[in-house]
């Protein structure tokens, strides 16, 4: 996959039973957010990310010249600024978005900054 990705995984329960219409919520997070990725942007599911105590979690990536990161505590609330995020994150040659153009819950809810694979 070329760009940028975000990988959701959707097995999280968040803490919670599985609703009764047996969806968990880090499945309506992923809905939620492929019904309406910026360009550039594609998402994948994944069955577990191992943060679960910090779900619902997702990755941000964009190769291998770009800084990955991991974000928890995600919930149907932050759709628009995970959308926004990705957005500004994409158009970033090495992943670093200045601090101030952020999202708050990309400030927030970080778990993990991961160096990129490739330096220049």
């Amino acid at each position: 996959m070329a760009g940028t990705v975000l990988t959701v995984c959707t097995t999280c329960r968040a803490g919670r039973p599985v609703e009764a219409d047996g969806d968990r919520p880090g499945k309506k997070l992923y809905d939620a957010l492929a019904a309406d990725l910026p360009d550039g942007v594609t998402i994948r599911p994944v069955e577990c990310l191992s943060a679960c105590d910090n779900g619902c979690s997702m990755v941000l990536s964009g190769g291998d010249e770009k800084w990955t990161y991991v974000y928890g505590h995600l919930t149907l609330d932050h759709v628009e600024d995970i959308l926004a995020g990705a957005k500004a994150y994409d158009a970033t040659d090495d992943g670093l978005v200045p601090w101030r153009e952020r999202p708050v819950i990309f400030r927030k809810q970080s778990l993990a900054r991961i160096p990129p694979q490739e330096t220049k």
